[in-house]
């Protein structure tokens, strides 16, 4: 676990574009269950990929015109709970941080793992996106 004055940085780096921090299951389980309408969910990490990339790639996307109703994050290594519990709704995919993924009408349709993040720019991810949330998006 990290201490939360090391990652308060990487957090507010979301949560100043508007994402919810979900600290606890009980916040996921609200959020992603049976939840009409969509959902950005960031799996946030103190890696050189969640900097460089994956946040920098969820705030440029959501510039989009057609973009998620919410936009929620957890932090691996920080609220380990949480992210246990967010890791069980984007099963199949084995855990992943960072990771991205796009829910609808409470399922997931879109997911980014980390090699999809990792070694590609911000709008390569950005773009990735915004093609989903072309598709999904109201």
């Amino acid at each position: 676990m990290y201490p939360p004055e090391l990652v308060k940085p990487m957090a507010q780096e979301l949560t100043e574009f508007g994402f919810q921090s979900l600290s606890t299951p009980e916040e996921v389980n609200n959020i992603l269950e049976n939840n009409e309408g969509t959902v950005l969910l960031v799996v946030n990490s103190v890696c050189g990929c969640a900097a460089a990339n994956a946040r920098p790639g969820a705030k440029i996307a959501i510039q989009n015109s057609k973009k998620p109703a919410k936009l929620v994050t957890v932090f691996a290594g920080v609220n380990a709970e949480a992210t246990s519990r967010a890791r069980d709704y984007l099963l199949p995919y084995p855990p992943s941080s960072p990771a991205i993924a796009l829910f609808k009408d409470g399922s997931l349709v879109h997911m980014l793992e980390r090699h999809h993040i990792e070694g590609r720019s911000a709008h390569m991810i950005a773009d990735n996106l915004v093609m989903a949330f072309n598709e999904y998006c109201d």
